[in-house]
C-alpha cells in the first residue's frame, strides 16, 4: 500500500508543478467556460417575465453552481490521447508498467488542484456582486454533492477516453467528441436546468449519462435534487458500462495499433 501511495503523490506532484507554470493559462481556461454566467443573465431576465419552477434567484444559484461543477469536470483527455497516436508517443508509454491513462488521470487531478484557489475567488467575486444570491445548501446535500462531482468527473472522463480509443481505427477521433458536445451542451444542464423540461422528454433526459455530468450535482447544491439514490445508481451504471467498453476497444485497438508498426 505504501508504494502505491509513494506513486499517487509522485504522479500529482509532478502534474501539479507543470500545471503551476501555466498558471495564467489556466486563468483563461477558466474564463472559457463561462457560458453558464451569460445564460444566467439569460434565464434571470426570463424568469421575470415568465413562469418557471424556479425564481430569478434560483436561476442565478443554478447557473452558478453549473459553472463551478464544471471547472471540477471538463476533461481533454481525447486530445491529448489523440496527439499520442498520431505522433507515435504512445509506444514509449506502452513500455512504462503503468496503464497510460493513470497519465491523464494524474494531469487532470492537478490541473483541478490547480484550479481551486481561482474558484474560491470568484464565488467571492460573485456573492459580492449579487449578495441575495447567497445561501446555504443542507450539509448532507453538500458532502452528497462534492460525491456526486468526483462520480461526474470520472463519468465524463471515461467517456471522453472510450471516445479517444476510436484514435485506433481514425485519424480525428475529437470530431467524435465534437458530435457528443452538441448533445451534451443541451442535455447536461449547460443551457438551462431539467426543471423548465417537459415532464415526459426529462425523464427520458434522466436515463442519458448527460444530466450527471452537471446538474444532477447542481441541483445537489442548490437543494433541490431529485431522486438521489436512483440518480447515483445510473451515475454508477453508465460508469461501469463505459469503463468496460473503454477496456474492450482499448484491447482490440492496441492490436490495431501493432498493426500500423508501431
Amino acid at each position: 500500500m505504501s508504494w502505491l501511495i509513494k506513486k499517487i503523490v509522485s504522479f500529482l506532484s509532478v502534474y501539479y508543478a507543470h500545471m503551476l507554470e501555466y498558471r495564467a493559462e489556466i486563468f483563461f481556461w477558466v474564463l472559457s467556460g463561462s457560458l453558464p454566467i451569460i445564460l444566467m443573465g439569460v434565464w434571470i431576465q426570463a424568469a421575470q417575465g415568465g413562469d418557471f419552477s424556479l425564481s430569478s434567484v434560483e436561476f442565478a444559484r443554478y447557473f452558478f453552481c453549473v459553472f463551478q461543477v464544471r471547472q471540477f469536470t471538463n476533461v481533454w483527455v481525447i486530445w491529448d490521447f489523440e496527439k499520442e497516436v498520431i505522433e507515435g508517443k504512445l509506444s514509449f508509454k506502452l513500455l512504462y508498467p503503468v496503464d497510460p491513462a493513470w497519465y491523464h488521470v494524474a494531469r487532470h487531478i492537478a490541473e483541478k488542484i490547480t484550479r481551486f484557489p481561482i474558484a474560491i475567488l470568484i464565488t467571492l467575486l460573485f456573492f459580492w456582486l449579487y449578495p441575495q444570491a447567497v445561501w446555504m445548501p443542507k450539509i448532507t446535500n453538500i458532502i452528497l454533492g462534492l460525491i456526486a462531482v468526483v462520480l461526474s468527473f470520472t463519468l465524463r472522463f471515461i467517456i471522453q477516453y472510450t471516445l479517444a480509443m476510436f484514435c485506433f481505427w481514425i485519424e480525428r477521433a475529437s470530431a467524435v467528441q465534437q458530435f457528443w458536445f452538441l448533445f451534451d451542451i443541451f442535455l447536461s444542464g449547460i443551457t438551462a436546468p431539467l426543471d423548465v423540461f417537459p415532464p415526459t422528454v426529462r425523464d427520458i433526459v434522466l436515463l442519458t449519462p448527460f444530466p450527471y455530468t452537471v446538474y444532477f450535482p447542481a441541483s445537489l447544491f442548490i437543494n433541490r435534487p431529485l431522486n438521489i439514490m436512483l440518480s447515483f445508481l445510473i451515475m454508477l451504471a453508465w460508469i461501469v458500462m463505459f469503463f468496460v467498453l473503454n477496456r474492450w476497444l482499448w484491447k482490440k485497438g492496441l492490436k490495431q495499433y501493432s498493426g500500423m508498426g508501431a
